[in-house]
């Protein structure tokens, strides 16, 4: 071979070494410049709600991991419908992120017609930030205390009594219709717009039933005038452990349905940002100091290891089949 020859080889080589070598940097630059602005965490509720609390755990540890600034944004409608919109036509930038609900990223897309995107193939799942069993309560004119009591009762009065969860569609309504599926009940569903109005009927002793979060009853439950019956976990809830998990009445055996908040980016987000993304989220969430403040707010921190992307399909396929078992209609 000539010395031309060998040279042009050489410089090849090196040619080709110094393009893989700036193929290799380029991700690597891109993930250690993220973020260089402030990142904004979109919120489909309002201020004060247990989404708004996980979402404003998430913005101080993503502050505290990748010490940049983060706000929250509150963008209320449509049982955070709006919000996650807002979020999925966004640029894929790292820069907009949602803090979600099981309504808006698995339930109410099913039921809904105002919402326009598929959370699956419309969103970059970052990680679960927390789950959030709800409980079925008795109001406080009906004469049930227990599980028992309650299956037993609405068994022998069909069509006679209601429950009241936060909405068509939402993850409330489908635990209600998880049990009356479970445990063959012919209870009529009341939606409501919100809380407030729910546990005033159910304290009032208009609404006979409800599903609600442990934040909401919490009052009501410690005053005696509602009852808590059975929480949705498989578990029982940390904070009020004489309450059953549903799922231990041997006619609802198996019962498991909780809902979640969790993180989200829109789809085509760049996988080392969202690698930092959840890199970070899942360091501040196993901090005691994190986790404290979700377990304060009503909510389970994650284990660290679970898969968003599983737990929403899983979800769906859940919430179709009782659709069809409901006949659910917005």
């Amino acid at each position: 071979m000539s010395h031309t020859l060998i040279s042009l080889s050489r410089r090849a080589a090196i040619a080709a070494l110094g393009a893989a070598a700036a193929g290799l940097a380029v991700p690597a630059f891109a993930q250690a410049s993220y973020p260089n602005k402030p990142i904004r965490i979109v919120v489909g509720y309002a201020p004060g709600g247990s989404v708004d609390m996980a979402a404003r755990v998430v913005a101080d540890v993503l502050t505290a991991k990748l010490g940049t600034t983060v706000v929250v944004d509150n963008v209320t409608g449509a049982a955070g419908i709006v919000a996650a919109q807002r979020v999925v036509t966004s640029a894929a930038d790292g820069y907009t992120l949602l803090a979600g609900s099981s309504n808006e990223m698995a339930a109410t897309g099913l039921v809904n017609p105002a919402q326009k995107y598929d959370p699956i193939k419309d969103l970059t799942p970052i990680g679960l930030i927390a789950t959030a069993p709800v409980l079925l309560v008795a109001g406080s004119r009906v004469p049930v205390k227990t599980l028992d009591e309650f299956i037993a009762l609405v068994k022998r009065n069909p069509g006679k009594f209601s429950y009241g969860s936060s909405g068509v569609g939402s993850t409330l309504h489908f635990a209600g219709e998880l049990v009356k599926q479970r445990a063959g009940l012919f209870i009529t569903h009341i939606p409501y717009r919100g809380t407030s109005a729910l546990t005033s009927d159910l304290a009032g002793g208009t609404l006979d039933f409800a599903i609600v979060s442990p934040t909401a009853a919490a009052p009501f439950i410690q005053s005696g005038r509602i009852t808590a019956l059975g929480v949705t976990s498989a578990q029982r809830f940390p904070t009020l452990p004489q309450v059953p998990a549903l799922g231990e009445h041997p006619q609802l055996k198996g019962y498991d349905l909780v809902g979640w908040f969790a993180l989200a980016a829109p789809r085509g987000l760049p996988p080392e940002i969202a690698q930092r993304l959840t890199a970070a989220l899942k360091a501040g969430l196993a901090e005691p100091a994190f986790r404290q403040r979700l377990e304060a707010g009503g909510a389970i921190p994650p284990a660290g290891n679970e898969d968003l992307a599983q737990i929403m399909r899983a979800d769906l396929q859940k919430y179709a089949g009782l659709v069809k078992f409901a006949n659910m209609r917005e």
